[in-house]
């Protein structure tokens, strides 16, 4: 492993963060930030290209409702043209909305399965504390993300009442591992940085 890896919890923090984050940009830096995610690299923004194709409707509805629900001064003079303010706002979330489907396929892209259910156990081992047990929460993770992967998808909902529709679950192996230096450090930037945005307003 190499020494400034990052254990798989850090990174599920992080990115989380980083989806909290993305609802704070707004104006030039949001489309600044649009550009670094075509960055990304290939195999993320294929994937995101699928998670943006899927999301074509919801992304056409909240434009249109956005552009032409939100009051302001027509774009052109008509009654049923969109207002220059729908049409900030409908960039704002829309942008945002496609910043969050490049930090789902980066997730998806380079969070392991076996990672995923090592960081979150790590983050809900605190709640041994309150009664909560870590490792029924992973094994129901597990089950969930194994169901929702392999289960078919058939033209009639009934036949998912059929017994004979089972899942083969396996195994997955959770790594115990210790936070590391790096760790330290990159936790530390992101309550740093979230307390940096509470004091400047939460905004970009």
């Amino acid at each position: 492993m190499s020494r400034f890896a990052l254990h798989p919890a850090t990174r599920l923090i992080a990115w989380i963060a980083l989806l909290i984050a993305v609802q704070l940009l707004s104006g030039v830096v949001l489309g600044a930030a649009l550009v670094l995610a075509c960055l990304a690299g290939r195999r993320i923004v294929r994937r995101g290209m699928k998670l943006l194709w899927r999301t074509r409707w919801l992304l056409a509805s909240l434009f249109v409702i956005l552009a032409w629900g939100t009051a302001g001064d027509p774009l052109w003079p008509s009654d049923h043209a969109p207002t220059y303010e729908g049409l900030a706002q409908a960039w704002m979330h829309i942008g945002r909305l496609l910043l969050v489907l490049m930090a789902v396929a980066a997730f998806l892209e380079t969070m392991s399965l076996p990672d995923l259910l090592t960081a979150t156990h790590a983050a809900l081992a605190p709640l041994r504390r309150v009664g909560f047990d870590p490792d029924r929460g992973v094994v129901r993770l597990m089950l969930a993300l194994r169901y929702a992967e392999d289960l078919p998808r058939p033209r009639d909902w009934t036949v998912l009442l059929d017994d004979s529709v089972t899942v083969d679950c396996g195994s997955v192996d959770i790594h115990s591992q210790r936070l590391g230096g790096w760790d330290a450090v990159v936790l530390a930037a992101i309550v740093l940085a979230g307390g940096l945005a509470v004091i400047s307003g939460g905004s970009f």
